[in-house]
């Protein structure tokens, strides 16, 4: 079977089993990134692609300046894929069955107390009315994040319909397309409460089911958002830590476990698939008691 006519069929599978956008935009990168590199190895059928072959792709991507935790995801994904060959009867073996991954050095990086007030106070000063929205939903967006750890589409996802002020929780729309509910914080309900009464007057009629959105009261994309946090990363300049949304989420992580949250209770949190993934995080930032926290969440030293 031709290389391209399997991963057409795999991207469909994938798509079948109601898998988000964004992870079928990641197979379908790296697995016609590894069709163009087969090819110019000679190789277009399936059948014909060894362990040696997915070997060589990967030193190649190595050597393109992919870290080990680049090219461990990339590893991952094939993997994904030659085994729903096998499963198909396309072939009888993966020959990536047998591929270890690459150590990886991994350095998760969150952000402290002062990275998290010159943010806010940023968007704080800015008093020009026409920036007045903006300042205003980033700074939501900021103190939503740190105080849930919710995951970039997870924030885009969320609506008006889903907090629920008087049980004090909301509802997550996360991976699979499985809702969560997790509780939130006093300060989160007051925040959110006074940014949803600031909308109604911004937007009017105009006002949309979701949460955040931008001034034409559109739901925010994955990409807005990503682009919010590199212009900001851009005026903040901080050089000790990368400046997205995910880093936030890490940072809600490591604050619970530093103040001593179960590692049950915060995996419930963060919505992790296995506990495995909780656990290793535990394991780095269990001992490290340098932020230590009164209670369980990162908003609870911040004036907001």
């Amino acid at each position: 079977m031709l290389l391209k006519f399997a991963i057409k069929d795999f991207i469909e599978d994938r798509e079948y089993q109601n898998l988000s956008d964004q992870t079928i935009e990641g197979y379908k990168v790296i697995l016609e990134q590894f069709e163009e590199f087969c090819i110019n190895e000679k190789v277009v059928n399936v059948e014909d692609v060894r362990s040696a072959t997915i070997k060589s792709y990967i030193k190649w991507c190595r050597n393109r300046g992919n870290n080990p935790t680049s090219t461990n995801s990339k590893l991952r994904r094939l993997k994904a894929f030659f085994n729903y060959l096998v499963n198909e009867e396309i072939i009888t073996k993966s020959p990536a069955d047998k591929i270890q991954s690459a150590k990886e050095n991994i350095k998760i990086e969150t952000f402290t107390d002062y990275h998290i007030q010159q943010m806010l106070s940023y968007y704080r000063r800015i008093r020009r009315r026409e920036d007045a929205f903006f300042a205003y939903r980033n700074h939501s967006i900021i103190i939503c994040l740190l105080s849930t750890g919710l995951r970039r589409t997870e924030l885009c996802h969320l609506k008006w319909s889903d907090i629920d002020l008087e049980d004090k929780t909301i509802a997550v729309l996360g991976k699979g397309g499985r809702f969560d509910t997790i509780p939130i914080t006093d300060k989160l309900i007051k925040e959110l409460a006074s940014y949803k009464v600031y909308c109604e007057q911004f937007f009017g009629d105009r006002m949309n089911e979701y949460v955040f959105t931008n001034r034409y009261a559109k739901q925010l994309t994955g990409n807005a958002v990503q682009n919010i946090f590199k212009r900001l990363a851009k005026v903040m300049n901080f050089r000790d830590v990368r400046l997205s949304s995910h880093t936030f989420r890490h940072t809600f992580c490591q604050r619970c476990i530093q103040s001593g949250m179960s590692t049950f209770a915060i995996q419930k949190l963060m919505r992790h698939s296995n506990i495995s993934i909780t656990e290793r995080y535990a394991s780095m930032w269990g001992n490290d008691l340098a932020e230590q926290n009164d209670k369980y969440n990162p908003l609870n030293n911040l004036d907001i």
